[in-house]
């Protein structure tokens, strides 16, 4: 017959087998924890719109005939990057850790400090991604060669293991780009990787009292974009081709610079066109006042994500802390 002290003994027992039992288990999240992450971030290609919008691929080719287009040739656009998609993933090691999220998600996603960021996509996609890291390694990958610009994704699928290990391995070669941010005198905060954009929601006349270096001026305009060395091959390029040689040479992708180029300035007895470009160099602020009910800033074209810019606020904008880590 057992005694009540075996029983102590087994209860003691199978105490000690429960709490090895749950350090085991902390064990190995700890080990899964260990294992890099590789984030891959991607954006709903047009083909998968197209079905997603009319139903069914025969929906989808009927409208797209309808306006002498062909479903094929998205198709085939669609058919590169699934290749290239899946191409990245067989490169991941079986034993690390994976997670995937689309590009209108990322505003929700919570990145961890040591991920590898694999973007596969158009250039604007880093751009969209750049904002919600800091410091960690980004591959652009391009889906289709030769079709898209290929600034940010420079490589090819075909390349993605090797990127992989070197990035773990610390031999990785990285490119440091200079980012923007803008802060509202109501605590408010956003980054971007491109520019930043800062007037009427819908392009129309903007009043606001820029100053900077010392100068101030009231201006009536198309508003202001401030860009980085990475949006300078962008829009800004294109606003300074047409100002002229009078305009500002443009910051350099890694220069820790930015240059901001008013829109179309309107001289008036109370606003001028005297202030209208200049570079803002780190430690600097460009500080825009608004006298807009309705004026917005938004950044790298993502007018969603964007903040208000009431009468009497003032937005300070300058070289942004984080930087975008790629690996080039």
């Amino acid at each position: 017959m057992p005694s009540k002290l075996d029983g102590k003994r087994e209860r003691r027992g199978s105490g000690r087998r429960r709490k090895s039992t749950v350090e085991q288990s902390r064990s190995d999240v700890d080990a899964l924890l260990d294992r890099p992450r590789v984030v891959v971030v991607t954006r709903a290609s047009s083909y998968a719109q197209l079905i997603a919008k009319h139903g069914t691929r025969e929906q989808a080719r009927f409208f797209l005939a309808g306006r002498e287009q062909s479903l094929d040739v998205v198709h085939e656009d669609h058919r590169r990057f699934e290749a290239a998609r899946q191409a990245v993933f067989a490169a991941i090691p079986s034993s690390w850790r994976q997670a995937t999220v689309d590009r209108d998600d990322l505003h929700r996603f919570v990145f961890e400090r040591d991920d590898i960021v694999i973007a596969i996509g158009q250039d604007g996609l880093v751009a969209n991604a750049a904002k919600y890291l800091d410091g960690q390694p980004v591959i652009g990958i391009d889906p289709a060669p030769g079709r898209n610009a290929g600034v940010l994704v420079a490589h090819r699928a075909t390349a993605a293991a090797g990127l992989l290990q070197a990035v773990v391995r610390k031999r990785a070669r990285i490119e440091t780009r200079t980012m923007v941010e803008v802060e509202l005198d109501d605590g408010q905060r956003l980054l971007a990787l491109n520019e930043l954009f800062v007037g009427h929601p819908r392009h129309q006349s903007a009043r606001y009292r820029l100053q900077c270096g010392g100068r101030s001026e009231r201006h009536s305009s198309s508003g202001v974009v401030v860009t980085t060395g990475t949006g300078a091959t962008g829009w800004a390029r294109s606003i300074a081709r047409e100002r002229g040689p009078g305009c500002p040479a443009l910051p350099a992708p890694a220069d820790p610079r930015l240059a901001f180029l008013v829109r179309e300035a309107w001289p008036s007895p109370i606003t001028g066109t005297e202030l209208t470009a200049g570079l803002i160099e780190r430690g600097e602020t460009l500080e825009i006042t608004s006298e807009l009910d309705d004026g917005v800033i938004f950044g790298d074209g993502i007018e969603d994500d964007r903040l208000d810019f009431r009468w009497g606020l003032r937005a300070r904008i300058r070289v942004a802390g984080r930087q975008l880590a790629l690996i080039v």
